[in-house]
């Protein structure tokens, strides 16, 4: 006789989105959103690499929770130190795509082009995208000034359906 699976609840998938390489304050956001997404038990999501990924990472690690990095090459060994598990994509600038489809929501803290499109595609793909810094000024993101205000907006618009006041300015 088979046993049925069991049914689990799904945790949510935060995307981290941001600089491949940046300062000690983006660093210092990056690592206090990593923590504030862990400390809710959900999945920190980002492209494995340096930089944004690799403090939001650590941060989340801090915290006891679970990291995914979808890398743009084909070596796991390029995943920073505090990736759980490392996807390999083989597909450059287009993992982006995978980045924003498998989140639920998306938070940009820092970045360059890279980060506009992941934003971009986020919100082609209707996911709620909250941006702390820069502050991207893109139609339809939710901009907010602290990392514990960001991870709180996520999780607000994830469960309302989007549907929370737009913080754009």
């Amino acid at each position: 006789m088979e046993r049925a699976p069991v049914k689990t609840a799904v945790r949510r998938q935060i995307g981290i989105i941001g600089a491949g390489v940046c300062g000690s304050e983006a660093r210092t956001l990056a690592e206090t959103v990593g923590r504030e997404v862990a400390k809710r038990g959900a999945i920190l999501f980002c492209g494995g690499l340096g930089g944004v990924m690799e403090a939001a990472a650590y941060g989340a690690k801090q915290e006891g929770g679970i990291t995914l990095g979808i890398l743009p090459g084909t070596l796991r060994e390029e995943a920073n130190p505090w990736i759980d598990i490392a996807v390999v994509s083989g597909m450059g600038h287009a993992r982006n795509a995978l980045i924003a489809q498998s989140s639920d929501a998306l938070i940009a803290v820092n970045g360059e082009y890279g980060t506009l499109s992941e934003i971009a595609l986020g919100l082609k793909m209707g996911k709620p995208v909250v941006v702390l810094e820069p502050g991207w000024r893109v139609k339809g993101v939710h901009r907010v000034e602290s990392p514990k205000e960001a991870v709180e907006l996520a999780f607000r618009l994830i469960e309302d359906g989007g549907k929370a006041l737009n913080k754009l300015s």
